[in-house]
């Protein structure tokens, strides 16, 4: 684990532990805690901001048209420039594309298992998937594992990179806490086709899907949840370090898991459709 990640994990505000403890605890020196890279330049990270933002409303948008729609709205960037924003923040557009390589040996990519499935329990699907987080002075990527059925987010990580650690820990906290799904469905992205990741689910005895490739309505429901966040949260809320990200996000899953009811399931919310038929079904 990098140094950056280290910094992520430490809070400020703990009741308990010191930064000192803290530091001590993950490893790193005081001073490493308090360096602030420099980063972006402002103006690249508003620009990345509204790609973000757009990417919402049109995620069919590949770096042309969407360099094409930033220069209608006044701002002077090519596509070049448009491309390597949308690299480095994970987006690709969802139309397909030929495939032109072969898949690393460590990297297989398994069947679509959910193609004409009627997903009506918890626990029968879980699926995951990353999206960029913009802050204030630089921007962190989060992971979040969601039950199918009831829209329930049961775990969920941030990190400064998109390497596999981070997502790995969210799966093995929702397996530890909520036991394990029958099926669990991704997209193609390296970070899910990696064997750290894919062997915990195999020794967990779970059947691994993954979406047609740039095929976004193949795991529809985390990209519905990513869009409430971005627009009732993170926009709303310039958050400047990880640990106030951190907490805001905190704050807002356990308001969307708790409070925030779903037509789809019947105007409960998530936790009571998760909860209730999880008795259901213990009961029968």
């Amino acid at each position: 684990m990098s140094v950056e990640q280290r910094r992520v994990l430490i809070e400020p505000e703990h009741g308990q532990l010191s930064i000192v403890r803290q530091c001590e605890l993950v490893s790193i020196s005081r001073s490493s805690f308090y360096y602030q890279p420099t980063g972006e330049a402002a103006e690249t990270l508003a620009l990345m901001r509204l790609i973000d933002a757009q990417f919402l409303e049109t995620p069919w948008y590949g770096s042309r048209q969407m360099a094409r729609h930033l220069r209608r709205d006044g701002h002077k960037v090519g596509r070049k420039r448009v491309r390597r924003l949308m690299g480095r923040m994970g987006l690709a557009p969802i139309y397909q594309r030929p495939r032109t390589t072969v898949p690393h040996p460590q990297h297989r990519i398994y069947r679509y298992l959910l193609r004409d499935l009627v997903v009506s329990r918890p626990n029968q699907v879980w699926c995951a998937d990353i999206t960029y987080i913009p802050m204030r002075r630089g921007f962190l990527y989060l992971v979040a594992v969601m039950d199918w059925a009831t829209r329930k987010v049961l775990a969920w990580r941030v990190s400064n990179t998109m390497d596999v650690a981070f997502c790995v820990e969210a799966l093995q906290e929702a397996l530890a806490r909520f036991g394990r799904p029958e099926i669990f469905n991704t997209d193609q992205g390296s970070q899910f086709t990696s064997a750290e990741f894919t062997d915990v689910l195999r020794g967990a005895e779970v059947r691994i899907s993954m979406d047609g490739r740039g095929r976004w309505m193949d795991n529809v429901f985390i990209e519905r949840l990513w869009r409430s966040l971005k627009y009732e949260c993170v926009y709303l809320h310039a958050f400047d370090t990880g640990s106030e990200l951190r907490a805001g996000l905190t704050r807002w899953i356990s308001y969307y898991n708790t409070c925030r009811p779903h037509s789809t399931l019947g105007g409960r919310t998530p936790d009571e459709a998760y909860g209730i038929d999880v008795a259901e079904r213990l009961a029968a």
